[in-house]
């Protein structure tokens, strides 16, 4: 079952705009799947088989030369040959062709420092997380229940397949560590990287403290550091960082510790059933996990890089959210777990509000319900439409 994906009319516009695209993301959210179905006339190369990968490696100029007929080439996980990315450089500036190679990668690190340097100005870069909530609904396979969505998370395949979910993520931590964790980035202590990780699970949505995080996890501080930066650049966590305006008040500094992906703490944190969910006392920030996941997908489905941060000063007046427009233009968001509307969902948005004299934005709160209205001026939005948020701060029409 193939599932539409919101980035596709993305793609199709830089594809006319650039001779090189490449697609980037966690593994299985659906690059290679995306790709083939967006380009179904094109030559597919899968460098993850062994032969093509040796071919590719032993001589990448001739590799590329053999498919100069076509019409065009989708490269799939690139990482695993990064040097035929100079090699492509020779292809493109020899003979404009645009949308010609379409590659997709898995390791947001390698194909950074390559790109860097050797296609800078040939490639547009565009991320695709797993499955939105968006993208869920309109396939109807998102119920009413917001921890079954908490539980499911947004990775293709278990939607697509009858696959057990905790079978498919256990499986899908353990590759992620052997091969991009270990084989990459010569992370021997993979006992000791897996405990890293659950604990990292726990600390979801709150702020990032390396020392505390290193001592509990029996490494040092830079290493912890270190660690951090892989989840990073390999698309499992995501940090958000604090607003850099204080308001003449003394402002947290540290970031924030976020999933992409909220059946990955699932299974890490041992939660099977949506009963466990439904208690746990952590549901409140694997809710925020969720939005925060889901405005990081909307953006980059429209090819935009998000202007996402938190604000928190140190006499505990906090904002989940600030979502900034321009320099100084920003729409605080709240983000609730509870189903039930109450006074406290909106305390923080009043002190934001006396605090920046900012009175005339639109203000905003997702909840754990499905209601949309409006309620002394903010407006609240269920936790399923959570993408309409950023549809009324940028007002983005769908292409």
């Amino acid at each position: 079952m193939f599932i539409n994906r919101t980035i596709t009319p993305t793609l199709r516009i830089v594809a006319n705009q650039f001779p090189v695209v490449a697609i980037i993301g966690p593994r299985q959210s659906g690059k290679s799947t995306l790709a083939k179905k967006t380009f179904p006339d094109y030559t597919y190369i899968s460098l993850e088989d062994l032969d093509i990968r040796a071919l590719a490696k032993a001589d990448p100029r001739g590799f590329l030369a053999a498919y100069d007929q076509q019409k065009g080439v989708i490269i799939d996980e690139i990482q695993e040959v990064p040097e035929l990315l100079s090699y492509m450089q020779g292809v493109v500036d020899r003979a404009y062709r645009p949308g010609y190679f379409i590659i997709t990668g898995s390791q947001n690190f390698l194909l950074h420092e390559k790109i860097t340097q050797t296609l800078a100005g040939r490639i547009a870069l565009l991320t695709l997380l797993p499955l939105s909530l968006a993208e869920l609904k309109d396939a109807n396979l998102l119920t009413g229940l917001v921890e079954e969505a908490l539980l499911k998370g947004g990775y293709p395949r278990p939607y697509a397949e009858k696959i057990d979910l905790n079978t498919w993520c256990t499986n899908y931590i353990s590759t992620y560590v052997e091969k991009d964790v270990r084989q990459v980035l010569n992370v021997s202590d993979v006992v000791t990287f897996q405990r890293f990780l659950k604990l990292c699970a726990a600390r979801t949505g709150n702020l990032l403290n390396y020392a505390s995080l290193a001592r509990d996890a029996d490494i040092s501080p830079n290493t912890a550091k270190a660690w951090i930066s892989i989840l990073e650049t390999s698309f499992i966590i995501k940090l958000l960082y604090p607003y850099h305006v204080n308001f003449n008040k003394r402002v947290i500094k540290s970031p924030k510790l976020y999933f992409y992906d909220t059946a990955l703490i699932c299974s890490l944190l041992g939660i099977r059933t949506t009963d466990e969910l439904q208690f746990h006392p952590l549901k409140g920030a694997l809710f925020e996990s969720l939005i925060i996941s889901e405005l990081f997908k909307y953006s980059f489905n429209h090819g935009e890089q998000p202007a996402l941060y938190f604000w928190r000063d140190v006499q505990g007046h906090e904002i989940d959210v600030l979502i900034e427009k321009s320099f100084g233009t920003t729409f605080p968001l709240e983000i609730k777990a509870g189903k039930t509307i109450t006074d406290d969902f909106f305390k923080g948005l009043k002190d934001w509000q006396d605090i920046t004299k900012q009175t005339t934005l639109k203000t905003f709160v997702i909840y754990g319900g499905s209601e949309k209205l409006v309620h002394k001026g903010h407006q609240i939005i269920g936790w399923n439409s959570a993408n309409t948020v950023l549809d009324a701060v940028y007002k983005v029409t769908k292409k």
